[in-house]
């Protein structure tokens, strides 16, 4: 299991970090190069949706198939909940007839709902638990 931390790194600034070296910068929506938790938790929405589909997309429109896969929600900042989430897929399915194109996007679509465990997480909801260890 990879082991995963933020690290305070300056006043709202923390650096996440990986035990398998990857790093990524979280801070304020009004500092420049970083991401808000609120954006880190949709980024891994859409980039969980797009691992759970590439096999399938692939398999059907090569693998140098584009994608991108845009996600969105506005917080409601009086209870701090994202109440709605929306993503698209952004995909060139011009080489498929319109049959196959609709058949793929159904497998798509149970691609995510099966294997996306970030969007089934957040429509499930789960339990969240803090532990705080005095130094």
């Amino acid at each position: 299991m990879t082991d995963l931390w933020v690290t305070r790194t300056g006043t709202r600034r923390y650096t996440g970090q990986s035990s398998r070296g990857a790093e990524v910068l979280i801070g304020s929506a009004d500092d420049e190069g970083v991401f808000t938790p609120g954006e880190l938790m949709k980024i891994a929405l859409a980039a969980c949706a797009g691992l759970s589909t590439d096999f399938t997309l692939s398999r059907r429109l090569g693998d140098d198939y584009d994608a991108t896969i845009r996600v969105s929600g506005e917080a409601d900042r009086e209870n701090e909940v994202y109440p709605r989430l929306e993503e698209v897929l952004e995909v060139d399915l011009s080489e498929l007839d319109p049959a196959a194109a609709e058949r793929l996007l159904t497998v798509v679509e149970r691609a995510v709902d099966k294997y996306c465990t970030v969007g089934r997480t957040l429509k499930a909801g789960t339990e969240v638990n803090l532990t705080i260890v005095p130094d």
